[in-house]
């Protein structure tokens, strides 16, 4: 809920996600405690559906929106990145869809900066392991228990051109969060939809800030 350019940061996220031509919809998953309710109110006031579950058990999460919403796919992003990218959205749907895979992202071998991960799932794979998991991590990172069981689906994995995974776009401390309100102080005024080429722009003009 820290603002960025005038609003939460969760809804400059959910802007850049709504740019990506190959979603649907968008959904945020959050949890049912009374921690959430704020951030539950501030994306339904914005228009967005929210479907709220258990704290821990993210995966339920995720099934009771599919429950919802009957998806036959899930794109999955983490709600701290709000540098996201619809372009590398829009690439890991098309490979995901060009390769028959059931999963699919630009994580298994990491070369996109930390905060664009982009994660894409049959929906029917995803029921099967919230069946089975009863590992604590699975529950809680929601794909893990996909690419762990590689046995028995498939798995692809989409590659940037250059390998930029040493870069670190996500929020998560308050250097991280620092990092992002200088990008947008800078950037956002003049191109509200920059993207991934204008903040590595941006870092070639400001290498100091580079978390």
């Amino acid at each position: 809920l820290a603002p960025l350019a005038g609003k939460p940061m969760v809804i400059r996220q959910l802007e850049r996600i709504q740019r990506a031509r190959t979603l649907d919809a968008v959904v945020v998953a959050t949890s049912s405690d009374p921690s959430d309710d704020e951030l539950a109110a501030v994306i339904e006031r914005a228009g967005v559906p929210v479907v709220r579950g258990s704290l821990d058990d993210v995966l339920a999460r995720f099934i009771a929106a599919i429950d919802v919403f009957e998806p036959d796919t899930v794109v999955r992003l983490t709600a701290d990145c709000p540098l996201t990218s619809a372009a590398v959205i829009d690439l890991v749907v098309e490979a995901f869809r060009a390769s028959g895979a059931d999963y699919a992202s630009n994580t298994m071998t990491p070369t996109y900066p930390d905060g664009l991960d982009v994660e894409v799932v049959k929906a029917s794979v995803l029921r099967k392991v919230a069946e089975v998991a009863s590992d604590p991590a699975e529950r809680e990172h929601v794909t893990l228990g996909v690419y762990r069981r590689h046995d028995q689906y498939r798995i692809e994995n989409v590659a940037a051109a250059l390998d930029l995974s040493s870069l670190r776009w996500t929020v998560d401390t308050p250097d991280d969060y620092a990092f992002v309100r200088g990008v947008y102080d800078d950037l956002y005024s003049a191109k509200e939809d920059f993207d991934l080429d204008d903040v590595l722009a941006y870092l070639e003009r400001h290498p100091e800030r580079r978390p």
